[in-house]
């Protein structure tokens, strides 16, 4: 037995479009991309149908939306931090949780959409 802790797994951002579904509402993948970042950075822009829970919520005790209980996450944030965080919290809950490195910096960086609550073209703060 290792005397390291090994924390939640690491994807890369094109794992992470596979095991979503990248936002295409025509492929769903198996996981859910769920966005820790804070509201102000939600709003301003964010991958298309990810589900939001901010980080500062869930250190809270907040728990996950009804509708992706149970289901694989995969965790982003801004660059990669927070959502290490989050995916560790997640999996100390018992849930099958990763986060993807460079987050949805590197998210818009190879040209996947970001979209506004009002499906417009949103930008990352």
């Amino acid at each position: 037995m290792s005397v390291f802790l090994r924390g939640p797994g690491r994807v890369t951002v094109q794992q992470a479009v596979a095991r979503t579904g990248g936002g295409d509402a025509a492929d769903d993948g198996d996981a859910v991309l769920l966005d820790v970042r804070e509201p102000d950075e939600w709003q301003a822009g964010h991958a298309p149908r990810a589900v939001h829970l901010p980080l500062s919520a869930l250190a809270d005790g907040a728990g996950l939306p009804a509708a992706v209980q149970g289901r694989p996450l995969v965790v982003i944030c801004r660059s990669g931090n927070r959502s290490r965080r989050a995916a560790e919290l997640l999996t100390a809950r018992g849930a099958d949780a990763v986060d993807v490195i460079g987050g949805m910096q590197d998210w818009a960086h190879i040209g996947l959409p970001v979209v506004t609550a009002l499906g417009e073209d949103g930008t990352i703060a």
